[in-house]
This record gives structure tokens, C-alpha cells and sequence, in this order.
């Protein structure tokens, strides 16, 4: 989150540093050379300030979950038989029923071009594959997930990326569903930042 934020302010400044130098040391004729500059820093500013709340919830659930490196993950590039939406797709355990296999999308997002690459098909070279193989895993996906690929020095993740159930967003018109999750599960997936039925408390037994 920090990192962003300054990328952000970086890129402000970029374009804010171009246009001042453009007004009061520069001639007109020098435009054609600050304006692609003061264009591509404004679109740099507007892909970060785009991210800031997508990292505010991937923060939220790496507070509440760790960590897991998974191998051999299910996933695709066409639609998945048991969803509506045509998007690229994981395929991950319930963690309350390891037999079910839970799809999760690649919801329409600014940041999803370096991992369709890597997801591939056919053609796509084996070494772009391996950089998601294995996969960094934090979440339930039943709600809300982090995914991430390993850094060059194969010590940490990168990449990260936020995905999530459309249940699980707070729209408008979509109602959220639990999932048979437990109550905790469902406390969880609330605190990471997930849009999920009330838990129910069983009532004290009264004698």
C-alpha cells in the first residue's frame, strides 16, 4: 500500500515537474516533446490511483489469512462449465469440504494482461508458465482471495492480485451467500473485507 501511494505521488509530481517546466523555462515549440510525457505520467497516476482500493482489501486479507504455496492449481482461459461469466478461472479446494472444487473468476480488472500470459494455452511457452507454478494462495475462495506469482529470488510472492466472488462484493442486486461456511469461516471472510450473510450465534441453552 505504501509503495503505491508513493508511485502515485511520483508520478504527480512527474506531471506536475513537466508542465512547469514547460510553462516557465521552455518555448511553445518545445510542446510536442512534454506533452507525451505529461500524457503517459497522468495515465501512470490514474492506474495507481485505480489500484489503492484494490490493495486496501488485499492488506485486509493478508491480515486475516497466511500464506500457501499451491501447486498444480486447475485454472483456464475460457469459460468455466459452472459459471455464467466468460473470464479466466482457478479452480481451489472448499477449505471446509476439500472434495469441492471452488471456481474463482478473474472479475474484469485493469491488472489481469500478466496473468492471462501466464495462465496460456497451447502456444505459450513453458517459462512464462512456471512463474505462476507454484501459485501464492491467501484467502477462502469462497469469498474474497489473494494470488500472487514468486519473485525472482523465489524468497517471497509478487504480482498480487485480488480476486473474489461476485457474491461476495456488496452490489447492488446480488445477494451473498454463505456457502454452508462455518461461522467463523464467514467472521473471517467479513473481517478481510468480503460482503457476507450476518453469522448466526447459537442462542445459550436456558434450563
Amino acid at each position: 500500500m505504501i509503495s503505491i501511494v508513493l508511485r502515485l505521488g511520483g508520478w504527480i509530481a512527474a506531471g506536475i515537474g513537466s508542465l512547469a517546466v514547460l510553462v516557465v523555462f521552455l518555448s511553445p515549440g518545445f510542446t510536442p516533446l512534454i506533452v507525451p510525457l505529461l500524457g503517459y505520467a497522468t495515465f501512470r497516476a490514474v492506474l495507481q490511483l485505480a489500484y489503492i482500493r484494490p490493495s486496501i482489501y488485499i492488506q485486509r486479507v493478508l491480515w486475516q489469512y497466511p500464506w500457501q504455496l499451491l501447486t498444480g492449481v486447475p485454472r483456464g482461459r475460457n469459460k468455466h462449465p459452472r459459471v455464467q461469466e466468460d473470464e479466466m478461472w482457478l479452480e481451489l479446494p472448499n477449505p471446509e469440504e476439500p472434495e469441492e472444487q471452488i471456481p474463482l473468476l478473474f472479475l474484469s480488472g485493469m491488472r489481469t494482461f500478466w496473468w492471462m500470459r501466464r495462465f496460456g494455452t497451447a502456444r505459450t511457452k513453458p517459462e512464462l508458465k512456471a512463474q505462476i507454478e507454484p501459485l501464492w494462495f491467501a484467502g477462502d475462495p469462497r469469498f474474497i482471495a489473494v494470488i500472487a506469482a514468486t519473485n525472482r529470488k523465489g524468497e517471497g510472492p509478487k504480482r498480487l492480485h485480488l480476486l473474489y466472488q461476485r457474491t461476495a462484493t456488496g452490489r447492488r442486486g446480488i445477494e451473498p451467500t454463505d456457502w454452508n461456511a462455518s461461522p467463523a469461516a464467514l467472521e473471517r471472510a467479513r473481517r478481510s473485507g468480503a460482503h457476507v450473510p450476518d453469522v448466526v450465534h447459537p442462542h445459550p441453552r436456558t434450563y
